[in-house]
């Protein structure tokens, strides 16, 4: 699903949203030169997977939160974690590097990565990628992790900092 295909399924779904096209961005610190609005929305995604390359995760936590892995791993019970490869963000996700969104769960045929969202989030508006990163969409982190239950991948808030 792309970019434009994500907005008419959002609009499918009824899910109240707001998009901001504007230049591509691959890291945190290039969105912040951006200046966009409601800043404390924005977040910041980490596709993961374990030793064995058996359980694949999602990770999405408010761009200033600074992730310690092993803390992660030990709250959700996993082997050593590390970043999966480009190639498994494709196949799972149907993403680039730069362009890392829960949205990509959407792309998730097998609904094999197991996706948490900063508990932050919770009850607030988040700002991701639309499966591109050359615009951001703001909508209520709540809407989205229905969205990604819906979907069939497992989704959960989590308490890391």
């Amino acid at each position: 699903m792309n970019k434009q295909e994500l907005y008419v399924f959002l609009d499918g779904q009824k899910i109240k949203y707001t998009a901001i096209e504007h230049i591509p961005v691959f890291t945190v610190e290039e969105a912040e030169q951006l200046q966009l609005p409601n800043p404390e929305a924005g977040a910041k995604n980490m596709f993961l997977r374990d030793d064995k390359k058996k359980n694949y995760y999602l990770l999405t936590v408010r761009d200033a939160l600074a992730v310690d892995l092993k803390q992660f791993q030990e709250k959700i019970g996993s082997r050593r974690l590390s970043f999966a490869s480009e190639e498994d963000l494709m196949r799972f996700l149907a993403l680039k590097k730069g362009a890392v969104t829960p949205f990509g769960v959407l792309n998730d045929k097998e609904c094999a990565v197991q996706v948490y969202i900063d508990a932050y989030f919770e009850n607030k508006t988040i700002s991701v990628h639309p499966n591109e990163n050359n615009a951001t969409v703001y909508l209520a982190a709540n809407d989205l992790v229905e969205l990604l239950r819906v979907h069939g991948n497992k989704v959960e808030y989590i308490e890391l900092g």
